[in-house]
């Protein structure tokens, strides 16, 4: 997400939850923010500890309940292999997300192709598999490290 600014992401959250007529509350919007704000995606336990800077009145289930939140709305994704959340470079729309996670640098690059959607549908159509979601985790190296690394 860091080519749109924290605040244009956090603007746009705000116009689509209340377009949906749900709150992004002051924790929820706390979420999502240090989410964006970082270089990598994040534990919920590291976001914990993100928001308790200046205060230790926080527990585990508060950091939850705005991740579930917030993944209802569309406006982050959970990467399964890294149990860790990032935020969505797309939230308007519905979508099968692809991610490109950079094993040596932490770096996720989040891609939307049809194309890949479609033939995981289809494959998964033609051997009775119903996906309850679609989320395609590709690790790798990004294209910053492997440079460095020639």
């Amino acid at each position: 997400m860091a080519s749109i600014s924290n605040k244009a992401v956090l603007d746009r959250a705000d116009v689509l939850c209340r377009a949906r007529g749900v709150r992004l509350t002051a924790q929820r919007r706390r979420v999502l923010a240090i989410l964006c704000a970082s270089p990598r995606p994040l534990g919920a336990y590291e976001i914990l500890d993100a928001m308790r800077e200046g205060t230790r009145t926080l527990a585990p289930p508060t950091v939850y309940r705005a991740l579930d939140f917030l993944l209802e709305q569309g406006l982050v994704h959970k990467l399964e292999s890294l149990h860790a959340f990032v935020g969505c470079n797309h939230p308007e729309h519905p979508h099968s997300s692809q991610f490109l996670i950079c094993k040596s640098c932490g770096a996720v690059a989040e891609i939307e192709d049809e194309a890949i959607a479609r033939s995981l549908g289809s494959a998964a159509s033609m051997s009775g598999f119903q996906p309850q979601r679609r989320v395609v985790e590709v690790i790798g190296t990004c294209a910053g490290c492997a440079q460095k690394a020639r």
